[in-house]
């Protein structure tokens, strides 16, 4: 018997808090290793942050990406309205189906962020007279971010190459501005909260993850109908515009055989 009133909203909030919990403990648990490495960056010194950095970024794609791409998945169902799915078997499923392409872009995704991070600090810290351009870099950094968003949720949703997954995540990050910038501004206000205040930093390992996850799916599902819709329209207009060019055709030839007709009875 489904419960009604203030006891059904009360059940159904605490029916998503598991679910939000469970999801992103089981991100965490994965990315264990890339966590381990990575942790000791938030207290050392500037100078030691060098050796967790990079081996937290060698070890990223086969650990952070793959548990990520597994919870958007979870998310997807969510979005699409299968909020009933099997918690940990659709997790697991979808990590193995898409560690390969999940690994192969978090690879190339790696070496562009190590690039531009790079190059912002040659410009921030050592060449003073560009310090401007430092700004562009934030900039292809923060769309970096929401193309590697955009990423995860076509991972898991499309059967395609990796090449045109990341080439479709650069395109939708680039053509979509508005839901970029909404991408942007929900998600960082999520992290901004998990971060701001150490009482409040027990969301990063019970729901940071999978919040984020959600908000940043129904953005891209979002987009992704608009463009459906876009397609079946084109498509219907292909479509008449053949019948009424089959259906000139046709009159031609009966125009064309009556007066054949008219010629001959002369």
């Amino acid at each position: 018997m489904e419960m009604r009133g203030m006891m059904g909203g009360l059940y159904k909030i605490s029916e998503w808090i598991m679910r939000l919990f469970v999801i992103n403990v089981l991100w965490i648990l994965c990315s264990i290793p890339y966590i381990f490495l990575l942790s000791p960056v938030f207290w050392s010194e500037p100078d030691a942050q060098v050796i967790p950095l990079i081996l937290s970024s060698i070890v990223a794609p086969f650990t952070l990406f793959p548990a990520t791409a597994a919870m958007f998945s979870v998310a997807r169902k969510w979005v699409m309205g299968e909020t009933d799915v099997p918690l940990l078997r659709t997790f697991f499923r979808n990590y193995k189906e898409n560690y390969k392409q999940s690994m192969f872009g978090g690879i190339i995704y790696v070496i562009l962020f190590v690039v531009l991070i790079a190059d912002l600090k040659v410009y921030w810290n050592e060449l003073q007279s560009f310090k401007l351009v430092s700004y562009l870099f934030i900039g292809l950094l923060i769309l970096l971010t929401v193309s590697l968003i955009n990423f995860f949720s076509m991972v898991v949703h499309y059967h395609m190459k990796t090449v045109q997954l990341l080439k479709n995540a650069v395109l939708l990050t680039i053509g979509r501005p508005i839901r970029t910038l909404s991408t942007i501004i929900m998600c960082g206000i999520i992290v901004f909260i998990s971060f701001s205040s150490p009482k409040l930093m027990f969301i990063i390992p019970f729901f940071s993850g999978s919040i984020v996850a959600v908000i940043a799916f129904w953005n891209f599902y979002g987009v992704y109908l608009k463009l459906q819709l876009q397609a079946e329209k084109a498509a219907e207009a292909a479509a008449e515009a053949e019948r009424l060019e089959h259906e000139g055709a046709v009159q031609e030839v009966v125009l064309t055989k009556e007066n054949e007709e008219q010629d001959s009875s002369k």
